[in-house]
């Protein structure tokens, strides 16, 4: 209320008079320290070679006649800034600082003259020459400004020569944080990377990964789109369309954009929905002109901090039709206070009696150097400072003299109570003490770093739509981390639904994208295998899983594989311990009856003791197949061959030797055929089986000694589970143990089918045939079933062949001799089937076939 009861007096004192106003005069103001300022507070862009811009032929003077509000506001806040310090006692108690002002006119060549009038020695007009300028004293003691990167670039050379401390207070570009080339540049705004990181992080968040950049064909848009493509590439957003735009002077028509034009249209056709412009306030303006008078298609406009704010861009007509404006402001503290000062000084400028007290403002030495300060300031009218209040960002200018003042205080060694008298302080001796200087305004902790930074936090900013003008409303922040309110922000899009600015859908959960042509962002959306997962959104490529882990397809994350082997509780085994038992029954009870019924001429005639001995080797070997189920163990992995064919050994042994019996009798001369039976029936028999059982085991033994059988996990053949089992390592080895037993039962079959071939002859050779037919059936069917076979299986395998074979030798050679005990327990055979007893096979004039299986005998046992 305070500032617009002052504005009133001053449109009823100033405009009221009719008179011009003596703002300008109010530009230079004396003191022990003078502050030097440049500030744009007039523009030529619309004077054109009026005002000395177009080809210049003598360096003649440059006339400024726009008058720019914004750069009068950060004068004037300068200006508030040294009056606050000279009535305060904290800082120089008992000095006084004094400031010169001028128009810099937003171009280097107006901003020079002015930058070589700070630099003229003390007293006078003239830059000297010297070979060492420690001594020099210039006019002034460090400067302020300027705004823009383009003329900080020029004059920051100029001041680092003599090392004057220069403080911008809006020049970003991250090039001049370059300690060598501008040692005595610093600046109250963060550099152009931190925006530039700050909108990165924006379009992230968003996830606008296919937008435009355009940039102003300046060293500040050409910088700023250099940081931008490299932090973007960085962070996996595409740039679509790149360009630079130049704002020049196309006559009736205003401003054009020239090649630019061609960019925009691109932009406009495309799928691209969002355009990031890193440009100057006047190649803006001349950029949305061209849009709104096209009538381009509205879009989502990432600003710069350059024109975010920039009142020409904001009066322009038509504006809302562009879309959607967000941008980033640095935050700095609050100066409620500011509006009330900038009103009270515009109403004394419009008060006669305070303009009389001026004097008649002779101009010092600087104004024949660069002419007057701000002629245009002397018209200023209360809409001009009212609409520039609305979005001033003054605090970075008011900063700057505060830093400077700090700075100054350090060098004096100044206190409360006062400062120490010594010479003047010279500009470098300044500059020593802004290197990493802290310093405090308005509450807000401030620093430079080493490269004459300082970390300030952001505001994001939208243009929300108020006649006649856009207001900004606050949507966010950055300060190292973004946040959004995203219920506060408004889009040009029906339905108020966020734009979507992507060149490819999103992939879906477990795929991964496949880039298709130059941008990462354009892809297709391929599936994660079994075996693979997608580690995050950005992925290119399935990443495997570990050899412990397994994956399903389109899989986010990786399992863990479970142990796995033939489990006792599985179908098949189950089946197979049913098998087992009912094999293992038989045996037992095949072994009982023989056992029983021992000295009965069937079971003599069957082999006697050497039956039940192999009887009770098919019972071991059927307990042998009880290694093959449950966690695999090393010592279980070595036992499983010897304990199944070690008993097979022993049964197929006694089995050869009945075998021989057979074929001795049936083909052999009976004195022979009598002199061989005794030994086939004796205690040589036992040796011969002996002697079998120790060949198998030295094949056994030689098998685990050189081929042992190890206990390994196989990651790969299950998709979920760890498979672990016996891994069988020559297998030319296992062929090897099997072998020998083949070998038994190849000559049992043998002499047993040479027998039941000749006619009349083969009753007593049958049920060893088929016994042995059954043995190789088993194992033949085991040699290609066990190898097609999932691994997993092959254990359950083994054993139904183990099983198998025991069975078929039992059915077909004990079972039928079993039924025969059963219906006759003491039946006898007769003498020819007795085969050594008088009038036997063996006795002078017996017959040679007269040895009959009692099992398969047509007559059968007689009482």
């Amino acid at each position: 209320m305070a500032g617009l009861a002052l504005l009133g007096l001053w449109a009823l004192l100033g405009l009221g008079a009719g008179g011009p106003l003596c703002l300008s005069r109010q530009l230079r103001m004396r003191g022990d320290y003078v502050l030097g300022g440049l500030f744009p507070l007039g523009a030529a862009e619309d004077a054109g070679e009026d005002a000395g811009l177009g080809p210049r032929t003598q360096p003649n003077t440059t006339v400024c006649t726009r008058f720019s509000s914004l750069g009068l506001l950060w004068a004037l806040a300068m200006m508030m800034a040294v009056e606050e310090i000279n009535r305060g006692s904290a800082l120089l108690p008992g000095l006084r600082l004094g400031h010169d002002i001028f128009d810099t006119c937003s171009e280097p060549v107006v901003a020079m003259k002015p930058s070589l009038g700070f630099m003229a020695e003390a007293g006078g007009r003239d830059v000297a020459a010297y070979c060492d300028y420690s001594r020099y004293q210039p006019r002034v003691l460090a400067v302020i400004g300027p705004h823009s990167t383009e003329l900080a670039l020029v004059t920051g050379k100029l001041f680092g020569f003599f090392l004057m401390p220069q403080v911008s207070y809006g020049a970003s570009a991250d090039r001049l944080s370059d300690r060598e080339a501008f040692p005595s540049f610093f600046r109250t705004v963060p550099s152009d990377r931190a925006q530039v990181a700050a909108v990165v992080e924006l379009l992230h968040a968003l996830q606008w990964n296919w937008v435009a950049a355009v940039g102003s064909d300046d060293e500040y848009g050409r910088q700023g789109l250099s940081l931008f493509s490299s932090l973007a590439s960085a962070r996996g957003l595409c740039i679509a369309h790149e360009g630079l735009l130049r704002a020049a002077t196309g006559g009736a028509h205003g401003p054009q954009l020239g090649e630019a034009q061609g960019l925009l249209r691109q932009v406009n056709q495309s799928r691209v929905q969002v355009v990031v412009l890193f440009s100057s306030a006047r190649a803006a303006r001349a950029l949305f002109s061209f849009s709104i008078r096209s009538g381009l298609a509205p879009k989502v406009w990432v600003a710069s901090e350059a024109w975010l704010t920039s009142a020409p861009v904001l009066s322009l007509p038509g504006l809302a039709r562009v879309g959607t404006v967000l941008g980033f402001l640095q935050r700095g503290a609050p100066m409620p206070d500011f509006p009330a000062y900038v009103h009270a000084r515009l109403a004394r400028a419009a008060d006669p009696a305070f303009c009389a007290s001026l004097g008649a403002g002779r101009p010092g030495p600087e104004g024949h150097v660069a002419g007057p300060g701000c002629p245009q300031c002397d018209h200023v009218s209360p809409e001009d400072v009212s609409t520039g209040l609305l979005h001033h960002q003054a605090f970075s200018a008011y900063a700057a003299v505060y830093s400077v003042a700090q700075a100054l205080h350090n060098t004096l060694l100044c206190t409360a109570s006062g400062c120490p008298p010594r010479a003047p302080v010279r500009p470098w001796q300044l500059l020593e003490n802004m290197y990493n200087m802290s310093f405090r305004v308005r509450g807000l902790p401030l620093g430079f770093d080493a490269s004459g930074n300082v970390d300030m936090a952001y505001d994001l900013k939208l243009w929300v739509w108020r006649d006649p003008e856009p207001e900004l409303r606050t949507v966010g922040s950055f300060d190292g981390r973004l946040q959004l309110q995203l219920p506060q922000m408004r889009w040009h899009t029906p339905g108020n639904t966020r734009p979507v600015s992507q060149c490819s859908r999103k992939c879906q959960e477990g795929q991964v994208r496949r880039v298709k042509g130059f941008h990462s962002c354009c892809y297709d959306c391929m599936d994660c295998k079994a075996g693979s997962y997608r580690r995050s959104p950005d992925d290119l490529s399935c990443t495997p899983c570990g050899q412990d882990q397994w994956s399903p397809d389109r899989s986010l994350r990786c399992f863990a594989r479970r142990p796995r082997w033939l489990a006792w509780g599985e179908p098949a085994v189950l089946v197979l311990l049913a098998l087992l038992a009912l094999t293992l029954g038989l045996v037992l009870a095949a072994l009982g009856l023989f056992v029983r019924h021992r000295d009965s001429p069937l079971v003599q005639a069957s082999g006697g003791p050497r039956a039940c001995f192999g009887l009770a080797c098919l019972g071991l070997a059927c307990l042998s197949v009880l290694l093959l189920p449950g966690r695999p163990r090393p010592a279980r992995c070595l036992a499983q061959q010897p304990l199944l064919h070690l008993p097979l050994t022993g049964c197929l042994s006694a089995l050869l030797l009945r075998a021989a019996e057979v074929f001795v009798e049936a083909e052999l001369p009976p004195g022979w055929a009598h002199r061989l039976r005794g030994h086939l029936r004796g205690r040589r028999a036992w040796l011969a089986v002996l002697l079998a059982m120790l060949a198998e085991a030295a094949l056994c033994t030689w098998y685990l000694v050189a081929f042992p059988p190890e206990v390994v996990t196989d990651w790969q053949v299950l998709p979920r589970e760890a498979l672990v089992h016996c891994r069988v390592r020559s297998w030319v080895g296992f062929a090897l143990v099997h072998a020998g037993n083949a070998v038994l039962a190849s000559l049992c079959f043998l002499g047993t089918f040479l027998v039941h071939r000749q006619p009349g002859r083969g009753e007593g050779a049958r049920s060893l045939t088929f016994a042995m037919l059954a043995y190789f059936i088993t194992w033949v069917s085991f040699v290609p079933l066990f190898a097609n076979v999932h691994v997993a299986y092959q254990p359950a395998v083994q054993m139904g062949a183990s099983l198998l074979c025991v069975l078929g030798i039992l059915a077909t050679f004990h079972l039928p001799r079993c039924c025969l005990l059963l219906r006759q327990p003491a039946g006898t055979l007769p003498a020819s089937s007795q085969g050594g007893g008088p009038g036997g096979a063996g006795g002078p004039g017996g017959s040679r076939g007269g040895a009959l299986d009692p099992a398969t005998s047509p007559q059968g046992a007689q009482t």
